[in-house]
């Protein structure tokens, strides 16, 4: 890439192409700098910079193709929100959200909306959610989760629901709690609990529906290798094999065989790696498979359209990375 950077997103574009934006650069800097990754030329070029530096913030995809990222952090938390138009390259400015937050979760609802939930102002941890209409670029508030969570995981369902799952609303004191958002009624309803209290886990839809959650921070900062499937069917989880390392700020992609490839992460007192695995439905166990070339958490991963796994940045030690991988 241009720069190193970890904290960034990176967004799969209709036309193909990988579009990382922000985070944190290696002077230690928030930059407003975007680039694309052309998968048939493994180069990459720089594209429109945003309007506003940013990192942890989110990145959804829309159905007209126009990349929305939402809120983040730059020194402060901030409420403003920007689209990225793949045919022009440049980004335009939107309506704010109603609150500054980081470190929350959005999913692209059935109906074209985008569902931002809780995250923390810089004040406070929020169960506050709220919808982004692409057609008038508009905010709306809708109901409020039951528990006010950050660094947890939004997932959207086959059924239309979007399950949230774990994170904290005190730094390493982590739930367990699962809760699901119905748009057609805009409430949230609790559903069964994980085995395992965590934040900065991982979660993948399943080719069978199911969901599986890997790893984290579990409480007391204990770094977890456990993982679980939720039901959608049965709104309940079971234990499933697993992980050979315990890690968080990893990432985990569904691979198009129906395997769940899960890359690097940190552990405390350990550092970064450079181990993968994988993760097979079928069995419900896990592999090791080749290392990375690099060591690296907090970076991102992407299934390509040709199957391939695009790894990109992150964070090894006190530098962030520039290198790019693919599996």
């Amino acid at each position: 890439m241009s720069i190193g950077r970890y904290g960034h997103t990176a967004s799969i574009l209709a036309n193909g192409l990988i579009l990382v934006a922000g985070g944190d650069d290696s002077g230690n800097d928030h930059p407003k700098s975007a680039e694309l990754y052309n998968p048939s030329t493994g180069t990459w070029a720089i594209t429109g910079s945003m309007n506003v530096i940013r990192r942890d913030y989110t990145a959804s995809t829309l159905a007209n193709g126009s990349v929305l990222v939402a809120g983040g952090y730059n020194g402060d938390r901030h409420n403003s929100a920007e689209l990225y138009n793949p045919s022009t390259g440049t980004w335009t400015t939107t309506a704010n959200m109603s609150t500054p937050r980081s470190l929350h979760a959005a999913s692209t609802l059935a109906n074209g909306l985008v569902l931002v939930a809780g995250g923390s102002d810089g004040l406070v941890i929020l169960n506050s959610t709220e919808l982004y209409n692409p057609s008038t670029g508009t905010w709306t508030t809708t109901g409020s989760m039951n528990v006010a969570r950050g660094v947890h995981t939004a997932s959207k369902l086959a059924n239309g629901l979007v399950l949230v799952t774990g994170g904290a609303a005190v730094i390493g004191d982590y739930f367990n709690s699962a809760e699901l958002y119905n748009p057609s009624t805009g409430t949230w309803t609790t559903t069964g609990s994980m085995n395992v209290a965590r934040g900065y886990h991982t979660v993948s839809t399943l080719l069978n529906g199911l969901v599986l959650v890997t790893g984290g921070e579990g409480r007391n900062g204990t770094a977890l290798n456990s993982a679980e499937l939720y039901n959608p069917a049965t709104g309940t989880w079971t234990t499933t094999g697993s992980m050979n390392t315990a890690r968080y700020y990893h990432t985990a992609s569904t691979l198009a065989n129906g395997k769940v490839l899960v890359t690097g992460g940190f552990v405390r007192g350990v550092g970064y790696f450079n181990s993968a695995e994988l993760y097979n439905p079928a069995t419900g166990t896990w592999t090791i498979t080749a290392n990375m070339n690099t060591f690296r958490g907090y970076h991102t991963a992407s299934t390509l359209p040709n199957g391939k796994v695009l790894v990109t940045g992150g964070q090894i030690g006190g530098g962030y990375l520039i290198s790019a991988e693919l599996y």
